[in-house]
């Protein structure tokens, strides 16, 4: 086990020494986040950045693969940053579930996973490997909203 796994995940995340944008309002009819019991699920989210702006590109074009796994991990951050505004803290996240990696590409791209490794990396980071890596599924798309590379929806166990 690591240092950062006997951290608590709020801990863990700061020693990573990252910031946090601002959460996301909801740009149509959902909700960003859904708590069911003990299960939180989040919308799809894109990589928001500190200055509220998106990156925006498509990979394989515009973005290549290390700029692309950059903005999964933004997204990560974004998700961590509704967690922390309407959950009120990473450690009332017991589990990371599942996480389901869209990746905005040119039709010969084959790295989805490693784009999406970006955020997984992230959870891994913050709430150890044990706790922090879900089930995943890493897909590519003709085309995201506002021309974004990467959104990632998920779902947390939380604690009771």
């Amino acid at each position: 086990m690591t240092v950062i796994e006997t951290l608590s995940p709020e801990e863990a995340f700061a020693a990573l020494e990252l910031s946090l944008p601002p959460a996301p309002a909801p740009l149509g009819v959902y909700k960003p986040y859904l708590i069911d019991g003990k299960y939180l699920f989040l919308s799809g989210h894109g990589p928001v950045q500190d200055d509220k702006s998106l990156i925006i590109g498509r990979v394989g074009e515009e973005l290549d693969m290390e700029q692309a796994k950059l903005a999964a991990r933004q997204v990560g951050l974004t998700m961590l940053s509704t967690i922390k505004t309407h959950v009120g803290s990473l450690n009332r996240v017991k589990r990371v579930m599942k996480v389901l990696g869209m990746v905005n590409c040119t039709s010969d791209f084959l790295r989805h996973p490693y784009v999406i490794n970006g955020c997984s990396e992230l959870f891994a980071q913050v709430w150890g490997t044990e706790h922090g890596i879900g089930v995943r599924s890493a897909v590519g798309m003709g085309t995201l909203p506002d021309n974004i590379p990467v959104e990632i929806e998920a779902m947390f166990e939380l604690y009771e």
